[in-house]
């Protein structure tokens, strides 16, 4: 145990003992150059520290500025329909949302990829203008599929008045106003893709109380006849077909 305090002390030491060497100019590691044009070069390892930093943040990029919030939740409800408890599993619905999330949001990343990528990497885009350009192409996406009384709402609670243009609307507004719509739109689907399984539960309890049957589950057997109708109306195509249909 002592020895392993020793290891812990020494390891905490050698940062310390590293950065009380560096010059007071900075870190040389984490540098930023004035180029000749105007221009500015970042160092690698300033570099590395942006790309885990987007890494970081990119789980809440991708909840929060594409379609996967809405398709998740339905595929949620969904299964809480069916009541098939953990079929399919959490991992399966993650999977379809994703590939249904790139599906709709594909015509906005080759935008973003043909407008802002290529002209980043030949360089004739800096990389403020790249990262203005890209978050316009989101911005767009989402004033599309946000309600307008959400953004009037968001945008009054933040004292802005109305926006003559969409583009004048700034993220801080538009990202909870997105949110909040499609939280509310994700529970309409889900209301009405809920009452069909419901009649069924309705209609198969009755039917077990008329009978005497009050110690049998009736989700236990409703369960096969809501995957019959579910099969037979061919309930996935159905779902995704008409989910991907509600976004703009």
């Amino acid at each position: 145990m002592k020895k392993f305090n020793i290891i812990f002390f020494i390891t905490l030491l050698f940062p310390l003992i590293g950065f009380t060497e560096v010059e007071p100019g900075g870190l040389d590691a984490l540098t930023i150059t004035e180029m000749a044009n105007g221009d500015k070069k970042y160092s690698l390892s300033l570099k590395i520290l942006a790309l885990m930093t987007a890494l970081t943040i990119l789980p809440s990029l991708v909840l929060g500025m594409t379609a996967f919030t809405r398709i998740i939740i339905v595929m949620s409800i969904l299964r809480q329909a069916l009541g098939t408890q953990q079929t399919p599993p959490n991992q399966i619905l993650i999977a379809i949302s994703l590939f249904l999330t790139f599906f709709v949001m594909a015509p906005t990343f080759n935008k973003i990829y043909s407008d802002v990528s290529g002209p980043y990497q030949s360089g004739e885009m800096n990389l403020d203008e790249a990262i203005q350009s890209g978050g316009e192409e989101l911005k767009k996406f989402m004033i599309k599929n946000t309600r307008k009384n959400d953004l009037v709402m968001f945008s009054d609670m933040a004292k802005q008045g109305e926006f003559l243009d969409s583009s004048e609307i700034p993220f801080y507004i538009i990202l909870p106003a997105y949110m909040t719509s499609e939280l509310k739109t994700a529970f309409q689907i889900g209301f009405l893709l809920f009452l069909p399984f419901l009649v069924i539960d309705m209609v198969i309890a009755s039917v077990l109380m008329s009978l005497g049957m009050m110690m049998l589950s009736p989700m236990l057997i409703a369960l096969p006849f809501k995957l019959l109708l579910f099969v037979l109306v061919d309930g996935w195509s159905m779902t995704v077909g008409s989910l991907v249909g509600t976004f703009a």
